[in-house]
């Protein structure tokens, strides 16, 4: 099949949304699909075409930012002659775009299917609510279009307030997950390139230090943690000083953060086989978050793949993870409390990670695993439709 993915932002921007496209799309061209992703030229020094294994890159010039989305006005034309050219078109949601995208795949008879990821909460501010109303709309115009509508879970699509309009298009498909192999070599290097002594309890987190991230409720809770566990640190991985509209939240929290001293550590934005390391020292991994932008968190499932327990909020579908699992647990959210003595708790216990529970957790989420079952659903489409105009197959 020729496959259409559309997205804002792809390789190599790194987000939650960016790592499942990307996964996904190399994973149904390792199928022997034919893939092509247009996306924006949101840094002017990206290639406007590459191939990245198998995978066609198309960007396309960015005239202006509106908050965190971008203006292409080439799109339309862009999007027409290559959704033309394809089977079906994949959206992945929020984008401003879209509704557009889905506009034009109707008009040229091509099944589509909407990815979405998570609810949009804007800052304030006029221009981040201006762009936030109109990725709303876009998101309402390009869910009623679509002929297929996926998340992650059942759980967080029927608690948000947009898709309990859309229950009867969703089909629930496992994000794409994997973890890099590491060796002790890797462990060793680790250790030295940030400067690290094994032995002390690690405390875990990867994210931006962005505000649905609830990183205050973890330094808070770590003034608990440290009456019980003295020796125990967080070291935090991921975005913690540029990060795009975050930085009153940042100016709020470094104080609070410098008072805990060496008990964390900032290791900033690593590599994949680095991750995967932190993965393995880590002795449990946390997830804070308050609010329904975070509508999984892929990182818990990778720190489950290598047998770590995980501490996360009861948010629906940031749950599923630990409630399927029972590896960790769920706390209320915006409650330091309650998360420091789940971190203590889990912490005095070492008895996690079964060898075939954390290999029946990475077949579930394998990249592989989810294409097939994108495959599945985008054949099925393509045959309810017919040929059309500029069909074929593989």
């Amino acid at each position: 099949m020729r496959i259409l993915i559309v997205l804002t932002y792809f390789y190599p921007h790194k987000s939650g949304l960016t790592v499942y496209a990307i996964r996904q799309a190399q994973a149904l061209a390792a199928l022997g699909h034919e893939v092509t992703v247009l996306t924006s030229q949101y840094d002017s020094s990206l290639p406007r075409e590459e191939w990245n294994q198998g995978v066609r890159i198309l960007r396309l010039p960015v005239a202006f930012h509106l908050s965190k989305g971008v203006i292409m006005p080439r799109m339309p034309l862009t999007a027409y002659r290559l959704i033309g050219e394809s089977d079906v078109v994949n959206l992945h949601v929020p984008q401003v775009d879209a509704a557009l995208v889905a506009l034009l795949a109707k008009l040229r008879r091509k099944p589509v299917v909407l990815t979405y990821h998570c609810d949009l909460i804007m800052p304030t501010g006029i221009v981040n609510q201006l762009a936030g109303w109109a990725a709303g709309l876009a998101n309402r115009i390009s869910a009623g279009l679509a002929d297929v509508i996926v998340h992650n879970t059942r759980d967080f699509a029927e608690h948000s307030s947009f898709l309990q309009k859309f229950l009867g298009k969703l089909t629930v498909i496992a994000p794409p997950i994997e973890v890099h192999p590491v060796s002790q070599e890797d462990i060793d290097r680790f250790y030295a390139t940030y400067n690290l002594q094994p032995g002390h309890p690690v405390i875990g987190m990867v994210a931006r230090l962005a505000t649905e991230k609830g990183v205050e409720f973890l330094v808070e809770a770590m003034m608990e943690v440290l009456k019980v566990q003295p020796q125990a640190r967080v070291i935090f991985v991921g975005e913690y000083q540029n990060v795009f509209g975050e930085d009153a939240y940042r100016e709020k929290l470094l104080p609070m953060i410098k008072s805990l001293g060496d008990r964390w550590v900032f290791l900033g934005v690593v590599d994949e086989i680095e991750k995967a390391v932190f993965y393995q020292i880590c002795d449990v991994l946390v997830l804070p978050s308050i609010n329904s932008t975070e509508s999984f968190g892929m990182v818990q499932v990778e720190a489950l793949i290598c047998g770590t327990p995980v501490v996360a909020t009861n948010l629906p579908g940031v749950r599923q993870p630990v409630r399927m699992s029972g590896m960790g647990e769920i706390v209320p959210v915006r409650d330091a409390e309650a998360l420091a003595e789940a971190l203590i708790r889990v912490l005095s216990n070492d008895q996690w990670g079964d060898p075939e529970q954390m290999a029946d957790i990475k077949q579930q989420y394998a990249p592989e695993t989810t294409a097939r079952d994108y495959e599945a659903l985008f054949r099925d489409l393509v045959g309810e439709h017919g040929e059309g105009e500029g069909d074929g197959d593989e």
